[in-house]
């Protein structure tokens, strides 16, 4: 049996002393050697770290050999190289880094090499009194990155028509100047590099085929797909005409994507108005400008500049920090076009003052100084445009400000409307539809006991916690189904009795009125004008067995209301559908409450959950339209499942085709057929057949 070979044996005998030093308190690297492919490496120095100086030095060798280590120089600065030693706990992070970067690998005329572009030895040496202690050993083989050989320019791009030229001939040639991994048709790429991905290339058109062979073309039908009517429609094209051109845009130039978190507003200013407004058209000023309030967007944010449109009402609220609050522009200078040639209308404009300001500031914040000086703040703003036609014909406008003083700071919460009535209008009384009811409107309701000004249903809208006695009430939308809840605060020794009176009373809250509006015009002043009466089912009843609620308990908690609206559609005027309620029926909903206890039952309040829910039933209910025997037997030719729709081979002639009377459909139909009937008779087998 003979002895190991000596190298194994050497390098386990340097693994081992490795691995025990730190357990005697010796000073070590981990790892002890390094080879480093990128512009930095790291490594740990532990052990006894007390006053010991780490330096970096460059080995040359010599014919394959590296010199024997020295700690005689000691120096951070390298040439290309420096040195970073950060304290941790009980060791020393040691972080190698390149200077100026790889712009030595790059060239211009070879983005990839297969050799690397740097190779050398590094030395990092850790000493104490000029005591070599440890070493690390770093080997730098770095290689010419293919995909950071050369920065892609921020510069304009000039990208060919898209009509005329299908894509790019390599969409998938990300980087300029660089060969990219798995993109067989980037020209940048070396034969040999190709060879290393050419199995694993991207297919289809982000691969390079950007003039694929589409359906049509008579060459790319297989035999056995094809139908028997396929050669007398098939397409006989180049594949340079080809479907596919303009496909995903119509691009000239790409430039920088600059990403802001900023709202830019159109500032091409498109005025129409002296033709007269249109629904949604901007409303705009003598300056030819946007008239503008602060909106809010779909994402939430408050726009100050958004501009007003014509006949759409808003109400919103704005949240602004003080410190940044500045005043706009006072509206009473503005001078608003009102639709006609030459016609303008000038706001009358009120002002009040805020009763209770603190209800419109939060977190309020009063930095003192020498002068004690105030500022006006506007924190509501009423619009009431008045409209005949397409012009406006009067603006009024209530302004409601608070003073504050003028280092006070913290959150105002102002409030913006805008309301258009017709010009003819005695109140400020607003329809949901005439006559019929219009999507997204509130519904109208009345309560003729006279105890209470009730126009609408309503829904909770929680805030904060979700606690009942902090939600708000918000209208219910017609033709619109929505859930809405709230949380009340309940004892372990509640009373059930009190309990189910507050349950009701919150529920009652939402629907306090006793008729509701078949139309969207209804008359408030006329309770014969189609008002229907709210049908309540299932009244809950708070009469309580005294010994329930003892325990934590009580039975029978009316927790949920359902609300639900019968609708239809009632005719229609010029041509849009007028849809009316038939009727309105409210239900309780009860559960049994039981106190919920953690590890011990606690005298804290409980979280019992209360909820609201609308539904629209239209009546009658709209079934899905019976499939014919024809869809059934042959589904290759259903509209639906398949590209070849044979039902709509005429389909101007059907009744899916809404864009014209079909009286004119009719009659062009008849036209096409008569000339198709006129180019048979010219054609070159009937002209013979005159001529014999």
């Amino acid at each position: 049996m003979g002895l190991p070979p000596p190298a194994p044996l050497l390098l386990g005998l340097l693994l081992l002393q490795g691995v025990l030093r730190p357990l005697w308190g010796d000073l070590v690297f981990i790892p002890a050697f390094i080879r480093m492919t990128g512009p930095a490496a790291s490594a740990s120095l532990v052990g006894r770290t007390e006053d010991v100086t780490v330096s970096l030095a460059l080995l040359q060798d010599k014919e394959g050999l590296l010199p024997v280590p020295a700690c005689g120089v000691l120096t951070n600065e390298t040439g290309e190289w420096s040195l970073t030693v950060t304290p941790s706990v009980n060791a020393l992070d040691v972080t190698v880094r390149m200077k100026r970067g790889l712009q030595r690998c790059f060239s211009e005329t070879d983005s990839f090499s297969e050799s690397p572009c740097i190779v050398q030895t590094l030395l990092v040496s850790a000493s104490r009194n000029s005591s070599c202690l440890a070493h690390l050993l770093i080997r730098v083989e770095i290689y010419a990155n293919s995909s950071l050989a050369h920065n892609a320019s921020e510069n304009v791009t000039v990208i060919p028509s898209q009509v005329y030229q299908p894509l790019g001939p390599c969409p998938c040639n990300l980087t300029a100047n660089a060969c990219d991994v798995r993109c067989c048709c980037d020209q940048e790429c070396s034969s040999d590099l190709t060879e290393l991905f050419r199995e694993a290339c991207f297919t289809g058109v982000f691969g390079g085929d950007v003039n694929p062979q589409f359906d049509q073309l008579c060459s790319v039908q297989e035999p056995y797909r094809t139908p028997g009517w396929f050669p007398f429609l098939c397409v006989q094209s180049s594949l340079a005409n080809s479907p596919f051109l303009g496909y995903f845009y119509d691009g000239s130039v790409s430039s920088r994507q600059h990403i802001a978190f900023e709202v830019h507003l159109h500032t091409d200013y498109r005025d129409f108005s002296d033709f007269g407004y249109k629904q949604g058209d901007p409303v705009m000023t003598l300056d030819k400008a946007y008239l503008t309030i602060p909106q809010v967007s779909l994402a939430g944010q408050c726009m100050q500049d958004a501009p007003v449109a014509f006949l759409q009402n808003f109400d919103v609220l704005c949240a602004t920090n003080l410190e940044v609050y500045q005043e706009q522009d006072d509206i009473i200078n503005v001078k608003i076009k009102n639709g006609a040639v030459g016609g303008i209308v000038q706001p009358k404009v009120i002002y009040e003052e805020a009763a209770d300001p603190d209800k419109f500031i939060t977190s309020t914040e009063i930095l003192f100084s020498n002068e004690s000086t105030s500022r006006n703040v506007n924190v509501e703003e009423h619009y009431i445009f008045r409209w005949n036609n397409n012009t406006i014909s009067e603006i009024n406008v209530k302004i409601i400000r608070a003073e504050i003083n003028a280092h006070q700071k913290g959150i105002m919460t102002q409030r913006f409307t805008v309301k258009f009535l017709s010009y003819n209008s005695d109140n400020e009384e607003e329809f949901s539809g005439n006559p019929g009811y219009q999507l997204g409107k509130p519904v109208r309701a009345l309560n003729t006991n006279k105890m209470n000004n009730v126009t609408t249903l309503y829904l909770w809208q929680s805030a904060g916690r979700g606690l009942c006695t902090s939600a708000t009430f918000k209208p219910i939308l017609f033709g619109e189904n929505a859930l809405s809840g709230c949380l009340l605060e309940v004892g372990i020794h509640e009373n059930c009795t009190r309990l189910r009176e507050n349950a009701v009373e919150l529920l009652d809250s939402l629907i306090q009125a006793t008729h509701v509006a078949m139309r969207g015009n209804s008359d408030y002043n006329d309770p014969s004008d189609g008002w229907l009466e709210i049908i309540r089912v299932d009244a809950p009843d708070t009469v309580v067995d005294p010994s329930a609620g003892a325990n934590g308990s009580c039975m029978d908690i009316p927790t949920q209301l359902h609300i639900r609206i019968l609708i239809s559609d009632a005719g229609a005027v010029e041509g849009i559908t007028q849809q009316e309620i038939l009727g309105v029926q409210t239900r309780f909903s009860s559960v049994n409450w039981q106190f919920h206890c953690g590890l011990t039952c606690e005298d804290k309040a409980d979280l019992l959950p209360v909820s609201a829910s609308v539904q629209f039933i239209k009546i009658p209910a709209q079934v899905p339209r019976p499939l014919s025997r024809f869809q059934i037997n042959f589904t290759e030719y259903d509209c639906n499942r398949n590209e070849v729709c044979w039902p709509q081979l005429l389909y101007p002639l059907t009744r899916y085709y809404q864009g014209e009377p079909y009286s004119q459909c009719v009659a062009k139909g008849l036209l096409l057929v008569s000339f198709f009937i006129l180019a048979a008779f010219l054609s070159n087998p009937w002209t013979r057949t005159c001529r014999a």
